[in-house]
């Protein structure tokens, strides 16, 4: 049954329609935000004072928003298929997250020679900053990744690998209805309790990390519990569990950076992928160990026949 339901829900067509939604939701969206602001540029509807409505650069944060909750829906398809491919999309948000903030920070800006001293400029430096460190930390961290795939491949058989990737279908077939409510009840909260009017949508949407990704990441950091503790099904190697362990603590970094500020938050993101990615290189260096003692103990062996 779970086969059946996972090759159903994650199926590569269910996927592609899954992505041509978002992808229509973030062109409706943004032809939208950009006919507000036409609309407030012409005075047809007295908007209150806010830069998200004066500015057409900032008219890409919508449809940002909605390329966000595609990217949480492949990190619940990822999950089966491979536990870093999983974490890496993980990274891939929390970077576009920054992504879409430097375009609310671009129609914030305040061209001034006190840079240092705005707000709104000094946090545009961090996460231009920010961003290009994440960029590259994803890609050596998909390099290493992809690399070490190749080697682990000319392994033996992993005992216990099956019951461990059916464990693993269960839990994102477990995600996937828990985040279909977390957008829908973010959803209804954003609109019914946060919103008045419509004069207040773009006020309240530069706080929507809060309203669902801070729910999102507490319930990857159960679910990242729970591999951990499937794991031991596949293998009870110490540098596995100690690989897994730190892609949780990497987890909670980035749940802890959503309720910080300024350069604080800034450095907790970067942190936590940085952290993720030595964990992974790590893990390749003990697997590489691991390959090649077995050959060195039967050389050492046969070594030894011989003398004999």
């Amino acid at each position: 049954m779970i086969e059946k339901l996972h090759i159903t829900v994650f199926s590569e067509d269910f996927k592609k329609k899954i992505e041509r939604i978002f992808v229509t939701l973030s062109i409706i969206s943004f032809i939208v935000h950009l006919l507000l602001i036409l609309i407030n540029y012409l005075e047809l509807i007295d908007f209150p004072e806010n830069k998200l409505l004066t500015n057409p650069i900032a008219a890409i944060y919508t449809p940002f928003s909605f390329i966000l909750f595609y990217e949480v829906f492949l990190v619940v398809y990822y999950l089966p298929r491979s536990i870093s491919q999983y974490i890496r999309k993980q990274y891939e948000i929390i970077t576009l997250i920054l992504v879409r903030r430097i375009f609310k920070d671009l129609a914030n800006l305040d061209l001034t020679a006190d840079w240092f001293n705005q707000k709104y400029d000094l946090q545009l430096t961090y996460d231009l900053v920010s961003t290009l460190v994440l960029f590259l930390i994803i890609y050596l961290y998909n390099y290493y990744n992809t690399k070490n795939k190749s080697v682990v491949t000319k392994k033996e058989k992993v005992e216990n690998l099956d019951v461990f990737i059916k464990r693993k279908k269960s839990i994102a077939l477990m995600l996937f209805p828990i985040l279909i409510f977390l957008a829908i009840s973010s959803l209804f909260k954003w609109i019914y309790v946060e919103i008045i009017s419509i004069d207040q949508v773009f006020f309240s949407i530069q706080d929507i990390n809060e309203v669902f990704f801070n729910e999102f990441f507490t319930v990857l950091i159960m679910a990242d519990v729970l591999l951990l503790l499937i794991s031991l099904y596949k293998t009870d190697k110490f540098h596995e569990i100690f690989r897994n362990s730190g892609f949780i603590i990497s987890t909670i970094l980035i749940r802890i950076s959503f309720s910080a500020e300024g350069l604080m938050n800034n450095i907790l993101i970067v942190s936590s992928v940085i952290y993720g990615f030595l964990m992974l290189l790590i893990n390749i260096k003990f697997d590489k160990i691991s390959i090649n003692f077995p050959k060195q103990v039967a050389l050492e062996e046969k070594e030894s026949d011989d003398v004999v």
